[in-house]
């Protein structure tokens, strides 16, 4: 019975939240009571606990966390669904073209004024500025690569591109629009050759000498950690994924002071302490609730916005 009920929770957070279902035990919380949602991924589980640890220490609200959600479609229609109030970690590139079917917009600005905008007319959500950090596709390489080569940018590439192997993930080599295709027309660079394997293998097998560059990304713990070098995506290639909470007007309206204290974290994570953030959960093996808690503790729950 036990496995019954356990594959019944995960095919209904997967797949029944699309149908309009709600999954047992959400749906019913109290009016003080703030529903967080976010993803499996480290990352989202960080940004979700500064997310809910801020609005304890601001307000009087209590803050129920929705963990696990499967995928960034499963968590956009358990807002949708009105399952969850807030979702912490949202990225324009992914939201513009899945929940609003639009495509790829390029300049961070124009992109980030877009799914507010949209968000706002078709969800009636808010969708906040950023956080100050974005986690797109990046090209990286180690330090002795980057001196051997004399590389900053990938365009850099372009007059070694013969002496370079590189390692990147499965699903990029048959990306549409930001894939491998369109990155060896627009950069003109094919690699002497191309590793596709698993994300997760393929910072090991850079620092190990097992390939020259890696198409990572730009918020992975390992890239400070091994000392490696992001290339600057000089012409602009891979679409803005620059990350947000994003909130329904509903819960915006009764609770207001929701906004006050979201808006304190407008610009106060960068990529590169995203990367640290990563890391102490990846690396250090820290629960993201206590990686949540010192970040938070060492800026003081930022108290002295707004004032």
């Amino acid at each position: 019975m036990k496995k019954i009920t356990t594959l019944f929770a995960v095919l209904c957070a997967s797949f029944v939240l699309l149908a309009g279902c709600s999954l047992p035990g959400l749906g019913g919380g109290s009016a003080n009571t703030i529903r967080v949602g976010s993803m499996s991924t480290t990352e989202s589980q960080i940004v979700a606990n500064i997310v809910k640890q801020m609005i304890e220490h601001d307000t009087d609200l209590k803050v129920e966390m929705v963990n696990n959600l499967g995928s960034s479609v499963v968590q956009h229609q358990a807002m949708v669904n009105g399952d969850v109030d807030i979702t912490a970690a949202r990225y324009t590139g992914t939201d513009l073209v899945g929940p609003l079917g639009e495509e790829p917009i390029k300049d961070p600005k124009k992109a980030l004024a877009a799914v507010q905008e949209g968000f706002e007319k078709k969800f009636q959500q808010t969708w906040f500025d950023s956080y100050g950090f974005a986690n797109t596709y990046a090209f990286m390489v180690r330090q002795d690569t980057a001196e051997k080569y004399h590389l900053k940018t990938i365009s850099d590439m372009r007059p070694v591109q013969n002496e370079l192997t590189a390692g990147v993930d499965n699903s990029w080599m048959e990306r549409a629009g930001d894939g491998y295709k369109a990155f060896s027309k627009d950069y003109n660079i094919n690699f002497k050759k191309i590793f596709p394997m698993q994300i997760g293998l393929i910072y090991t097998a850079l620092k190990n000498d097992q390939m020259d560059v890696a198409l990572g990304y730009s918020t992975d713990g390992r890239i400070p950690t091994y000392n490696l070098k992001v290339l600057e995506d000089d012409k602009k290639f891979f679409p803005p994924y620059d990350a947000s909470p994003v909130a329904t007007d509903e819960v915006l309206k009764k609770h207001p002071e929701l906004k006050t204290t979201l808006n304190k974290l407008v610009g106060k994570i960068s990529t590169e302490e995203m990367q640290k953030l990563n890391y102490q959960a990846d690396g250090k093996l820290k629960e993201p609730s206590v990686v949540a808690e010192e970040f938070l503790q060492k800026n003081n729950y930022f108290e002295d916005e707004g004032k």
